[in-house]
């Protein structure tokens, strides 16, 4: 019988985030799989843990997960805690839960503390529907095609920065969304806990003339429904109704169908679009 996978969430700053039951998880388990060992044999002292520990990080993720899953199929519970937060989100931690699921291991959660989910509630956006992306890529084609999704995106945003990247990617962020309303936070659960709602423009003014100090989460607001019904209708304007009546009925749209599309994508009543054709 094999082994469990336990994903133990832990703390982003506050070590008093830390729940009973990851203490106990992390007390028990056969082994323990840290992103840095040597960070987080401070968090096992602190809790008087003992279990011995293996690293487990971006660069050894795939060949170390085969390793670890050989021994959850050998009856092995592991541990897997990153340096602060969730495993899994944003972390290499996802490879070896897909490898576990394809080999019928189990894997449980234990949830705690996770820095997108804190400064989004402190962000004071909305919190109904939100899209987190983690880090931008450094790829410059890649994160290009991100930002233009990112511009038509509803949804509130959530991104992870670092400092010395924050101005860099505030200028990319301000270019293809335009002047959005946005949160930083930075050292959450911390004593200097800081969280600035401001706009994009002032963000940047503000960080191009004062150092960014510490991890960043940024928390945007989405494009407006409305906005973003504008630009559809001014989108469908620039055809003529013949072409707009076509695109639908190259689909498979029989007239009548079609001509209702067309009416709703205008804005306007199907009568108007009848007289028009005819």
């Amino acid at each position: 019988m094999s082994g469990t996978l336990f994903l133990c969430a832990t703390p982003i700053g506050n070590l008093g985030d830390m729940t009973p039951r990851v203490v106990d998880t992390l007390r028990q388990a056969d082994v323990i799989a840290a992103e840095d060992t040597r960070n987080s044999i401070k968090l096992l002292n602190h809790f008087d843990i003992h279990t011995p520990m293996t690293s487990y990080h971006e660069y050894n993720k795939v060949e170390k997960a085969k390793q670890l899953v050989g021994q959850l199929l050998a009856g092995q519970n592991i541990a897997l805690i990153t340096d602060a937060g969730t495993p899994a989100i944003s972390d290499p931690g996802e490879v070896l839960v897909k490898m576990c699921q394809e080999n019928g291991i189990p894997v449980t959660s234990l949830p705690g503390p996770s820095a997108c989910i804190t400064a989004l509630t402190l962000s004071g956006l909305s919190t109904r529907r939100f899209c987190f992306e983690g880090f931008l890529p450094s790829e410059k084609k890649e994160k290009r095609l991100i930002l233009e999704e990112l511009s038509q995106e509803s949804r509130t945003i959530v991104l992870y920065e670092a400092p010395h990247r924050l101005v860099r990617t505030l200028e990319e962020l301000l270019s293809a969304l335009g002047n959005r309303r946005i949160t930083l936070c930075r050292e959450l659960t911390k004593r200097f806990e800081t969280v600035i709602p401001t706009t994009l423009q002032e963000a940047l003014q503000r960080y191009q003339e004062e150092e960014p100090k510490g991890e960043f989460v940024l928390v945007l607001e989405g494009k407006s429904l409305q906005e973003k019904r504008q630009e559809e209708i001014a989108s469908w304007e620039e055809m003529s109704i013949e072409e707009h009546m076509a695109y639908y009925e190259a689909q498979g749209m029989d007239h009548k169908s079609a001509m209702k599309a067309v009416a709703k994508d205008r804005g306007v009543g199907k009568r108007e679009i009848y007289q028009k054709l005819h």
